[in-house]
């Protein structure tokens, strides 16, 4: 890690303790629990490796209550940042985020007096990152995709950025199933998928799914055989893991737009799906397969030097959290097909694009924009 290290090499170390802290009490603890059980209910069974999901009461959080303060804003990375993560903790409110150089950056903010106010960054990548997944049972993993075409591993007790995959073609999107810790999906190329084994090394399946590039990949978290994708075909699709036919796979359901679809997310129950798309629409899909789809108008203009807005979930099945063009982020209700209200402050100067909701803490979103700043709303 050091040699991507761009800063001064004892705020690195500060980084690695802190995460390799947390890291190790998690594993350690008696009663096994995922760390963010408090809030989203996922409990380990006795193999340790397929959590069980309780709800949240729909509506439980009160989004008009959110509020910014200035100590929970910061310029992580230069910029436009791509993604944006929360680690999946209680112990430290902590944020990955990864630009367009290739650059990652770790913002600890908690940490108000430092000689690098809790923030860190690295550049393992050469390109745009495309997306980071953290591990939720071994904190002290993490991967990263990118434009480059290769996958990094983070690895803290290791102190490297080890490489496990590399393609000719980009890497347009990465995600994990909540139910498979050994397995990594992502998309290259135009279209394509792969299931990657990351114990042998190798691929177990690929499929081509789309027309176009993949943006988002998404698991349910209630079937983790089922997964989401949202392409710049215009479409998003779901499929089923167990009936994927390796020469024309089938989706389960289909939802069509009439330009390039940028994110396709189940909400935390998995009862329904949300896509943006350059159409200005953001679809509310439910039912059996999905098959009932609502059209909820929003402009998604963003241009071509702030990063596409995705529409994400909250903490359960009530909104979607969103950025607009007047430096806001509107709530979408999901009962009402319609925004509701719109978080503002005079602290917000530049436009939030991308989201995360705490996993663990009920009420705190992060938003991230083209300069490099991460807007941290809480309760």
């Amino acid at each position: 890690m050091r040699d991507a290290y761009t800063s001064d090499d004892a705020l690195d170390q500060k980084l690695i303790q802190t995460i390799s802290g947390f890291s190790k009490k998690f594993q350690l603890s008696e009663n096994n629990k995922f760390p963010c059980d408090l809030v989203k209910g996922v409990e380990k069974n006795e193999d340790f490796e397929a959590p069980k999901v309780r709800k949240m009461a729909s509506g439980s959080v009160k989004v008009e209550a959110l509020k910014l303060e200035p100590k929970n804003i910061a310029r992580v990375v230069p910029g436009r940042i791509m993604d944006v993560r929360f680690f999946p903790t209680a112990d430290v409110t902590m944020v990955a985020v990864g630009n367009k150089f290739g650059n990652i950056g770790f913002w600890n903010v908690d940490i108000e007096n430092d000689d690098g106010n809790g923030i860190y960054m690295y550049c393992p990548h050469s390109g745009p990152i495309s997306g980071i997944v953290i591990d939720p049972f071994a904190m002290s993993k993490m991967f990263s995709s990118c434009y480059d075409g290769f996958i990094r591993l983070m690895d803290v007790e290791k102190e490297v950025f080890d490489l496990i995959y590399s393609s000719e073609h980009s890497v347009y999107s990465i995600s994990q199933s909540p139910h498979d810790t050994k397995s990594l999906y992502f998309s290259e190329g135009y279209g394509g998928i792969n299931m990657w084994d990351l114990k042998a090394g190798k691929s177990l399946s690929s499929w081509n799914l789309h027309d176009n590039r993949i943006n988002t990949i998404d698991f349910n978290s209630e079937n983790s055989n089922i997964l989401a994708t949202s392409s710049t075909d215009g479409t998003a699709c779901i499929w089923d893991l167990r009936h994927m036919n390796a020469d024309k796979p089938k989706s389960l359901s289909t939802v069509c737009h009439k330009r390039a679809v940028h994110s396709a997310y189940f909400s935390p129950s998995g009862r329904f799906l949300a896509t943006t798309s350059v159409d200005d629409r953001i679809a509310l899909s439910t039912g059996e397969n999905y098959e009932d789809t609502s059209m909820v108008y929003h402009d998604n203009q963003t241009g071509r030097w702030i990063s596409t807005f995705r529409g994400k979930w909250g903490w359960d099945d009530s909104y979607v959290f969103i950025g607009n063009m007047k430096r806001g982020v509107d709530i979408i209700s999901v009962a009402g097909k319609k925004i509701v209200s719109t978080l503002r402050s005079e602290l917000i100067s530049a436009i939030p694009c991308r989201f995360d909701a705490h996993p663990c803490k009920v009420g705190m979103l992060a938003g991230a924009t083209s300069g490099g700043q991460v807007y941290i709303w809480s309760l």
